[in-house]
């Protein structure tokens, strides 16, 4: 399996594709990654240095590799934190290529916007952007719950009405639809869920909640979802496989004291993951 990964760069910590690349590597991947920043480090610092590439010079990238006559090859296309407007329109023009060069390719779409604590922590125009255009060109989308509202226009936080929002989310594009950080007012105390949807079914996962914030986990989800639903077109394997190497990454992560992702360390989590959650179908 081929992935063009159009995400940020960092050389400190793990974000975008620092995040995103590694893990896909272990579990056999390869990955073409393609950035739209190359900043020292992620930007919930405060401070970073370094450049936000224009998205000619991403689009001169995707050239190259196009003229290496190798999009053919390419099995996804994912895309994540957008920094600014114009990357919108590069990634979009790099899925029609790589769809009209192997028409079985799918995009799948981190749509980064913000979470129920912090609100959006983009750029005012990138939410509509993603709404309006960019969803709707997405095979697969990886939203938060919070992300997942701001898409659809509703206010998801019951497991029905979440069901009912994704329901939404699909009518508009995406057949496939993995919502993370679902907080649903019943769930068990100190617990968190993930819920994928396809044209299959429906399954949400439950895993205990820990105290900690963990920049590029998000990152790291979508990756491996994406590269297990792609392999196997089984949402529930993927949920689970997804579900288990991430919690082990965020257990070692906040045993460890540090405020970066454990991701190298962390390594056979995601070649081996220990299955260790009950997924359970709930459509």
């Amino acid at each position: 399996m081929k992935i063009l990964s159009i995400q940020s760069a960092v050389a400190y910590g793990h974000v975008g594709n620092s995040a995103a690349v590694f893990p896909l590597q272990r579990i056999g991947v390869e990955v073409l990654p393609v950035y739209t920043v190359n900043f020292s480090n992620h930007t919930g610092y405060g401070a970073w240095r370094g450049p936000l590439i224009a998205p000619d010079d991403v689009r001169e990238v995707v050239a190259g590799i196009e003229d290496r006559g190798v999009l053919g090859e390419i099995d996804v296309v994912l895309s994540g934190y957008q920094g600014g407007e114009g990357i919108a329109d590069v990634i979009l023009e790099t899925v029609a290529k790589v769809k009209a060069a192997n028409p079985t390719a799918i995009y799948a779409c981190d749509p980064v916007m913000g979470n129920a604590k912090s609100g959006c922590f983009v750029a005012p125009a990138i939410p509509v952007l993603l709404r309006e255009r960019v969803v709707p060109a997405a095979d697969l989308i990886t939203p938060n719950q919070f992300e997942l509202g701001y898409l659809t226009g509703t206010e998801p936080d019951t497991l029905e009405s979440t069901l009912a929002s994704v329901d939404l989310a699909r009518a508009g594009g995406p057949s496939t639809v993995l919502v993370t950080s679902v907080e649903r007012p019943d769930r068990e105390d100190g617990t968190i869920e993930m819920l994928a949807v396809d044209e299959h079914g429906a399954w949400i996962v439950q895993t205990p909640r820990l105290p900690m914030k963990a920049n590029g986990s998000g990152d790291v989800t979508a990756a491996l979802f994406t590269a297990h639903y792609r392999r196997t077109g089984d949402a529930a394997e993927a949920l689970a496989r997804t579900t288990s190497s991430v919690f082990d990454l965020l257990t070692r992560t906040h045993e460890s004291g540090e405020r970066e992702l454990q991701l190298v360390e962390s390594q056979e989590f995601y070649a081996h993951p220990r299955m260790q959650f009950d997924v359970r179908q709930v459509r």
